[in-house]
């Protein structure tokens, strides 16, 4: 093997994990095995690896100093974990044209492990000592003022650097290369996004920040013109599941695993293999490859404490400071709990069954709720749930400004799970008749329903000799249903079929208590435009009231009397 290899860091790394000198995560080591697989066949690959250019990149890290904190004005030293990432990243090479391998890389880590300044050295490196003509060199972040958090950083390693300062230069939030016209400057999902950027490499901070896609997908479609262009996303787990980032996470976790062939994708994902042993010092070290360096274990102890302390602070600790993603930071129902629940629900098979149906219909234009509740009819068994949503169908872009989640409301459309209405706002005709027909179908017992925006719907209903009851939102009223909805869903008491608007929804719950430990739901304030609740409403009301005349049931068939 080259001696180059041999005596690297890197490589030294990737070895010390495989042998277990180096604690890591199952896919952490899915990632240091891809390589060294790669590595040993590479001959019989269309790529290769260059350990020359891999070094070249490492070596580039004497020149980039720290700016701030106890290491200021001192030269960067990369840990071997990010030597390991630049070795990947710059190494590998295709054979036929000699340009990088990796298009786009994906770097998942938990906070405080310097990513900041490490991503800003790759912009520098790749604005000025690439070898690329006129680079247009991009930071991404959510917000344009977090994107400069790193472009300061930047521009004092070029002033702090008498090398850098020969080639490179600052001016304002942009730093740039007169020797090739190359630009590096930060852009937010708030910037004004152009077609015309000919994009040789997007740095995308904190990825699971960003409300949607649309600012990577704009950078993405800017590089079609370069050799080696390169997309760098680095970021620490985040609480939305149904996110960009996530779907981005999940598809290098297909590549780890073998699902997906890409061998233009490089990615390295740093957390924990037992999430229930979140308190346990000795798996921390998997999702801070950086502890004890940048990372203090004492501030972690700390956290940990008080997270044990704090149930609302778990999930932060586990999100931040272990890169596991979680659902809500005020804990409910997880996808875990309510994925268990997912046994087959067929409506044609509960035809002349009692069930409770509840509904929520939110404003005139927006989803609304039917939500249908089926109590047990044999010992053992489960309450059964379905689900009815109604969305109007024109304008649609004006009530969810996430594109991710607009294009998964119209599949969603396109596959039955929602009824489109005509208009700009819900035709409450098509719900009312979804009642009645299911009225007709099912021995619909009561129909519970928030009070909000619904006097027209239960007027029509009345008038067919439904039974309604007013379900008011406040604390009296949602805390005891809502926890006994919890504690159904945990105790796996209930059965919904897998709906999957339902499952998003579950996925936007939040939990908000008053001083007495009440609670209900609410939407989470983080990217709350594009968050819906409904369907959760809808079910607790449904499944509450269905408990509720089960046990009336019960009591009055005990003393001999049939209840209709």
């Amino acid at each position: 093997m080259n001696q180059i290899i041999e005596s690297s860091p890197a490589h030294q790394y990737a070895l010390d994990i495989v042998s277990g000198r180096i604690i890591a995560c199952r896919l952490t080591k899915l990632a240091v095995e891809r390589y060294l697989r790669d590595l040993a066949q590479q001959d019989e690959k269309e790529f290769y690896f260059d350990p020359y250019a891999a070094q070249y990149r490492i070596d580039f890290y004497q020149f980039c100093r720290h700016s701030e904190g106890r290491w200021a004005n001192k030269v960067f030293e990369p840990e071997p974990w990010q030597q390991f990432i630049d070795w990947n990243i710059y190494g590998w090479k295709w054979r036929k044209s000699n340009k990088r391998r990796f298009k786009t890389v994906y770097i998942e880590v938990a906070r405080k492990s310097g990513k900041s300044t490490k991503i800003a050295t790759d912009g520098l490196f790749l604005l000025g000592y690439d070898g690329e003509p006129g680079a247009q060199i991009f930071t991404a972040a959510c917000k344009r003022d977090q994107a400069r958090i790193i472009h300061r950083i930047s521009t004092r390693m070029v002033k702090a650097s008498p090398a850098l300062r020969k080639n490179l230069g600052t001016f304002k939030d942009s730093v740039f290369c007169e020797s090739t016209m190359g630009t590096f400057i930060p852009l937010g999902q708030d910037s004004k996004t152009e077609d015309g950027w000919n994009v040789q490499a997007a740095l995308v901070d904190e990825y699971h920040a960003h409300p949607d896609s649309t600012l990577y997908d704009v950078l993405r479609s800017g590089m079609g013109s370069r050799e080696q262009p390169l997309m760098l996303i680095i970021t620490t787990a985040g609480f939305d599941k149904t996110s960009a980032c996530y779907e981005e996470r999940e598809y290098l976790v297909g590549v780890l695993e073998g699902t997906f062939t890409d061998d233009s994708y490089f990615g390295i994902i740093y957390t924990v293999d037992d999430e229930s042993k979140w308190d346990d010092e000795t798996q921390w070290p998997m999702a801070n490859p950086n502890l004890n360096v940048s990372v203090s274990l004492d501030d972690m102890r700390d956290m940990c404490l008080k997270a044990k302390n704090s149930p609302s602070k778990q999930n932060e600790f586990k999100t931040k400071k272990l890169n596991i993603w979680t659902e809500t930071l005020t804990r409910w129902i997880t996808s875990e709990a309510w994925d268990a629940c997912g046994a087959p629900v067929d409506a044609n098979g509960l035809c002349g069954r009692a069930c409770v149906g509840a509904f929520d219909l939110s404003s005139v234009s927006d989803l609304a709720a039917w939500v249908l509740c089926f109590p047990p009819d044999v010992s053992g068994d489960v309450y059964k749930l379905v689900f009815r949503f109604f969305l109007p169908q024109h304008d649609l872009e004006k009530h969810f400004q996430s594109k991710d989640v607009l294009n998964q409301i119209r599949n969603w459309i396109r596959l039955g799970f929602i009824t489109a209405t005509p208009g700009n706002s819900i035709d409450y005709d098509f719900i009312i008749d979804q009642i009645r027909a299911d009225g007709e179908r099912f021995d619909l017992k009561e129909i519970p329903y928030d009070p909000f925006n619904a006097t027209q719907t239960v007027n029509e209903l009345m008038k067919d000799g439904f039974e309604l009851t007013p379900f008011r939102q406040g604390y009296l009223t949602m805390s005891p249903a809502a926890k006994m909805f919890e504690s159904a869903v945990l105790d796996k008491k209930i059965a919904h079929g897998n709906n999957p608007v339902m499952k998003w929804m579950v996925a936007c719950t939040d939990v908000q208590s008053d001083p007495a430990g009440n609670i209900k739901p609410v939407k989470p304030d983080r990217g709350k435009a594009d968050k819906r609740i409904d369907g959760v409403i809808a079910a607790i009301m449904a499944y509450s009231r269905s408990v509720s005349k089960e046990d009336t049931s019960s009591v009055y068939e005990t003393r001999g009397i049939l209840v209709a």
